[in-house]
């Protein structure tokens, strides 16, 4: 897929999903679904993702926010959906201060070539973020390019909720996952949270007590989950080894309060297997959490709890199988 941000680069004409995207959610997946149609026409027409770097709440906000899919995770799930571009338009003063006309001229029109549009039901755009999906359907209207809007994606919820409250989106995903309600947050997504890493070596503690873990190095601003212990399926990328495919874990993602830590880590313990993992990059699914992070008396007390997290993983992994 073509990664750029210049907008000298992109390959055109487009046809166009516009948005944040991160998490390439369910709802997300639904927006870009009408650009991967083909067109009668004969001329060549990229299926294109339009999002904004930085994230427009770090443009505003001046703090670093962390995503549920960091760049290079968000582009291989778009990958997998069949979008040919990705174009991160730079977020900058001078695009936040674009009317809404101004960005259909400038950006969709002579930047893009766009032959068609879609958007999310509740896009807005231009400064202030004034113009609305309808807003965009009547300007793109004008240079005859067609604008799809796509109804908001909701899930099944508490009844007592409000119909605003049962739509999909990038925060409820977030605050599912900071309760470690896994099975609901990928239920949303539409496929296991995931995190993607590079073993590096960390204090080999494990090992001393019976269980060796990786220690993954993750990009900076990705997303964590509840700091506790979850179920987890390992695989390898970039270069899989077949041993490592699919192979059922254990991991922990907090300070390790038991041996003092200081600071947050993420460590994977593979069920019945042994080899080298070092600089190996792994992808990890969560699938259920298993409890939270805690404090025990001492190193025998750890090590029966984590025999008793491994007994309960493979157990939930056989059930599911």
């Amino acid at each position: 897929m073509w990664v750029t941000s210049s907008t000298e680069l992109i390959q055109a004409p487009t046809a166009v999903a516009l948005g944040k995207f991160d998490g390439v959610h369910r709802g997300h997946q639904r927006v870009i679904r009408p650009i991967l149609h083909k067109s009668a026409d004969t001329e060549r027409i990229y299926p294109t993702v339009i999002t904004f770097l930085p994230h427009p709440q770090e443009f505003f906000t001046g703090k670093p926010r962390t995503l549920l899919t960091p760049l290079d995770e968000k582009v291989r799930h778009l990958e997998l959906l069949g979008v040919e571009q990705l174009v991160l338009i730079p977020f900058n003063k001078e695009l936040s201060a674009l009317t809404p006309e101004q960005f259909v001229e400038q950006i969709i029109v002579e930047k893009l070539q766009a032959s068609r549009i879609s958007v999310g039901q509740d896009f807005c755009f231009g400064s202030n973020r004034s113009g609305t999906a309808m807003d965009l359907q009547v300007l793109a209207a004008k240079y005859s390019i067609p604008v799809t809007i796509v109804p908001l994606e909701t899930h099944e919820g508490d009844l007592s909720l409000q119909e605003d409250d049962t739509r999909i989106s990038t925060s409820f995903i977030r605050q599912t996952l900071e309760t470690g309600n896994i099975e609901k947050a990928n239920q949303l997504l539409g496929r296991p949270y995931t995190l993607i890493g590079t073993v590096v070596k960390g204090q080999q503690l494990g090992r001393t007590i019976g269980f060796p873990t990786a220690n993954l190095q993750l990009p900076e601003d990705k997303f964590l989950p509840q700091k506790g212990v979850y179920a987890v399926r390992v695989s390898e990328i970039n270069q899989p080894d077949t041993t490592l495919t699919n192979r059922w874990g254990v991991m922990n993602i907090g300070n390790r309060p038991t041996v003092n830590g200081t600071h947050p880590t993420v460590e994977v313990h593979l069920l019945d297997w042994s080899g080298d993992l070092y600089n190996k990059k792994l992808q990890i699914q969560l699938e259920k959490f298993l409890r939270s992070e805690q404090k025990f008396d001492s190193l025998e007390a750890l090590k029966s709890q984590i025999q008793l997290d491994c007994n309960i993983a493979r157990k939930f992994f056989n059930q599911a199988c």
